[in-house]
């Protein structure tokens, strides 16, 4: 799986409490992907993560 984070991140820190092996808070406050690609044992966190961004900016492809 491969996921980025696109334009309009607000730092909220959800994707990063919910998968913090792929995703990180960078020094400016926004989340960044710190682990691509994801493995197999982290998509589905990852995916919840996505699913759950309070701004929709977090995309998965497989």
């Amino acid at each position: 799986m491969k996921v980025r984070i696109i334009e309009g991140c607000i730092g909220c820190g959800l994707c990063a409490g919910t998968c913090p092996s792929v995703f990180c808070i960078g020094k400016d406050g926004l989340a960044e992907v710190c682990a691509p690609p994801v493995g197999a044992d982290e998509e589905a966190a990852a995916a919840q993560a996505a699913a759950n961004c309070p701004v929709g900016v977090i995309k998965t492809e497989d």
